[in-house]
């Protein structure tokens, strides 16, 4: 199959493609949006990130509760293999209104820079500009600043927002960046887009799946990593070489589905987790393919119960971000 077509994209002879995407723009409702089946509401806005990059932040936050300085601050990044979609892609602006509405919780999603025309690590320098956009916010933005507890703030992706939730928080801990009165509670990793050269039985299991066949994921990786780089490059396979920081990270929840070709990556991943001590929730093996619950009601409310448990559960993971609390 041509994973072009199947992933709507034309190469142009300048190397940038032409995307054809199947999902919608929904825009932002500053006076709120109800969700389906439920009497409670979620008002959006978009506010500025970087100028010079045109990134933008999209900022969602439930009705109907009182300023209490209680709530959760998630930043979230969506996924589509680095070249695809946007914060205002419709089944991610859902998603966020349903997990602003249902954790309770403040979630920011960053519209990041897209490869081809902006490979990697494009996405993880506006990954940085966003942590220190949410820094900022938390004195600057009525939103974040009336609701928000800054000692409850997590990272949160998916499929390669995933990833780069990853990356940027072991380049938190490495560049020892104050983040004050911000700290990081823990990473939401749900279904981490992870590749290598050496093909895993998932991948050649389902190399032929109809969400991510593995032509297609060849072609999203031959588009986002540095130009020269191979598949064992660090931003794709992060167990070739474990990063000496990644033993600092905070408690991470750590999702997966046994129909995605990256199960087993992401199996793997989370036994490196484990093994050098970090706090994993692993909820690994539910039936569903890769973004599954961008499409499945139910699947959709099985990862926001997920992230609900995690992010107020502390009682389970231990003390949030106390491997992070001396760090930044």
């Amino acid at each position: 199959m041509d994973p072009y077509k199947v992933l709507g994209l034309t190469l142009n002879q300048d190397g940038t493609v032409s995307r054809i995407s199947a999902m919608p723009l929904s825009s932002a409702f500053p006076n709120g949006e109800s969700l389906p089946d439920s009497t409670a509401t979620v008002s959006s806005k978009d506010v500025p990130l970087n100028p010079s990059h045109n990134t933008t932040v999209r900022l969602f936050l439930p009705n109907s509760l009182p300023p209490s300085k209680s709530l959760p601050l998630i930043l979230y990044f969506h996924g589509g293999g680095f070249v695809l979609f946007h914060a205002a892609s419709a089944p991610f602006h859902a998603s966020c209104v349903h997990l602003a509405a249902s954790v309770p919780a403040i979630v920011a999603s960053v519209d990041y820079r897209l490869a081809p025309e902006h490979r990697l690590p494009a996405a993880f320098d506006d990954a940085r500009d966003a942590l220190r956009w949410a820094q900022s916010a938390v004195a600057s933005d009525p939103w974040v600043r009336d609701f928000v507890d800054p000692t409850k703030f997590f990272l949160m992706g998916t499929s390669a927002g995933a990833t780069i939730c990853y990356h940027v928080a072991l380049d938190l801990i490495s560049s020892k960046l104050n983040l004050s009165p911000l700290r990081l509670s823990g990473l939401v990793l749900d279904q981490p887009y992870f590749g290598g050269i050496a093909r895993t039985a998932s991948e050649l299991a389902f190399a032929n799946d109809k969400i991510l066949p593995l032509s297609a994921n060849d072609l999203l990786w031959k588009l986002a990593l540095p130009l020269g780089s191979d598949w064992d490059h660090e931003y794709c396979n992060v167990v070739a070489k474990e990063a000496k920081e990644v033993k600092f990270l905070p408690p991470c929840l750590v999702r997966g589905h046994n129909g995605d070709p990256l199960f087993d990556r992401q199996k793997v991943f989370v036994e490196m987790l484990k093994k050098v001590g970090v706090t994993v929730v692993a909820k690994m093996g539910s039936p569903g393919h890769h973004a599954v619950e961008l499409f499945n009601s139910a699947k959709a409310t099985e990862m926001v119960t997920d992230v609900k448990n995690f992010v107020y559960g502390g009682a389970e993971i231990g003390t949030p971000g106390a491997r992070l609390e001396n760090k930044l």
